[in-house]
C-alpha cells in the first residue's frame, strides 16, 4: 500500500470508521503475528499479544499524529507489549525460554526468538534471562540513530522490502540500504560487546 493510501486509511480509522480499522488489521495481521510469534515462541502468547496490540491501537489511534511512520508506531506498541509480557513472566514463569541469534546470510537478516528444549530451558531463572535478552536488544536498538533504528525495525520486524522502506521514509533506496547496513553492523557490535561483558 502506498504511503498516501495508508495515511488516508489511518485517518479514516482515527475518525472511528470500523471498516478502515478492519483493513488496517488485515494489512498488518500476518507480519505482526509473525513478529510476536518470533519473540515469544508461543502461538497462544502471540495470539494474545496480537489482540492486545490492536486493543491498544484502538485506544491510542485518536492521539496518533500521522507522520508517515504508522508501521514503526504499530511495531513499537507490539515491542512494548512483549517487554511487559516478559516482566509478567518473571513474576510467574511458565516454562519457556528463548534464544536470540543473528544469522549471517547474504541478506543480513536476524534470526528469531526460538524456543530451545534443553535442561537449561527449565532453569528457575528462565524468565529473567528472557527479560535480559529483550532488554539488551532494546538497549542496543536505542543506541542506533533514529533513521537506522527505523530501517532495522521495518526491515527485520515488519518484513518490509527496502524499496517499500525507502518510499515510506521518503529517502532514496541507497540511503535505506546504507542505514540498514550501518544499523545492523552497530547492533552486532553492541550485542557482541554485551555478550563479552
Amino acid at each position: 500500500m502506498r504511503a498516501a493510501e495508508l495515511s488516508t486509511l489511518v485517518e479514516r480509522a482515527r475518525q472511528g470508521e470500523s471498516a478502515a480499522y478492519d483493513t488496517l488489521v488485515d494489512l498488518y495481521a500476518n507480519r505482526l503475528y509473525g513478529y510476536l510469534y518470533r519473540l515469544t515462541g508461543s502461538r497462544t502468547e502471540a495470539e494474545d499479544l496480537f489482540q492486545e496490540v490492536f486493543v491498544r491501537v484502538v485506544r491510542m489511534l485518536p492521539a496518533y499524529r500521522d507522520d508517515g511512520r504508522f508501521e514503526g508506531w504499530l511495531f513499537r506498541i507490539a515491542t512494548n507489549l512483549v517487554r511487559d509480557h516478559v516482566r509478567r513472566l518473571m513474576r510467574n514463569p511458565p516454562g519457556l525460554s528463548m534464544n536470540w541469534e543473528w544469522q549471517g546470510d547474504g541478506d543480513a537478516r536476524p534470526g528469531s526468538w526460538e524456543p530451545f528444549a534443553d535442561e537449561a530451558a527449565h532453569a528457575p531463572d528462565r524468565g529473567m534471562r528472557l527479560s535480559e535478552d529483550v532488554d539488551a536488544l532494546q538497549r542496543a536498538l536505542a543506541e542506533l540513530s533514529a533513521p537506522e533504528r527505523e530501517v532495522v525495525m521495518l526491515r527485520h520486524f515488519s518484513e518490509m522490502s527496502f524499496a517499500d522502506i525507502a518510499q515510506a521514509m521518503g529517502t532514496p533506496l541507497g540511503t535505506a540500504l546504507a542505514r540498514a547496513h550501518r544499523g545492523l553492523a552497530k547492533l552486532r557490535r553492541i550485542m557482541g560487546a554485551a555478550d563479552d561483558a
